[in-house]
């Protein structure tokens, strides 16, 4: 029986966390202090709740979502912009031999648990946890 993608997948390597937790701390001082001179990203304050790199840590995949939800789509065309920019900044703050490319996506986590808080809080799921 084949297997699934997925579950063929392997968990990130202690390394691996480590790296992207370095990282994500980097892009989200440089968030946090205003570095980036853009117009569209000086109106949103960005959160960077994950940074995934690959096993070679040469792609560090940074998920980004602007605090209200709001341009969320926006906010990501203007980073994948600055991308260069940041890598830059990212290799001043994080001592790494060679400095991983940076991707930039949408993080979705927030909007999963709300859908998730939304279904819990539905009259026929409160109705069958009561049961």
């Amino acid at each position: 029986m084949p297997r699934s993608k997925r579950a063929s997948a392997k968990a990130p390597t202690q390394r691996q966390l480590k790296v992207g937790e370095l990282i994500r701390h980097a892009l989200s001082e440089i968030f946090t202090r205003g570095e980036i001179v853009d117009e569209v990203l000086s109106r949103y304050s960005l959160t960077v709740p994950e940074v995934r790199m690959t096993p070679d840590l040469k792609l560090a995949t940074a998920y980004v979502f602007p605090l209200g939800g709001e341009g969320a789509a926006e906010v990501v065309a203007q980073l994948g912009k600055h991308k260069r920019f940041l890598r830059g900044e990212v290799a001043k703050r994080v001592n790494m031999k060679f400095m991983p490319e940076l991707r930039f996506k949408i993080d979705t986590s927030f909007e999963s648990s709300r859908r998730i808080d939304e279904l819990l809080a539905s009259p026929k799921v409160a109705r069958d946890l009561d049961s």
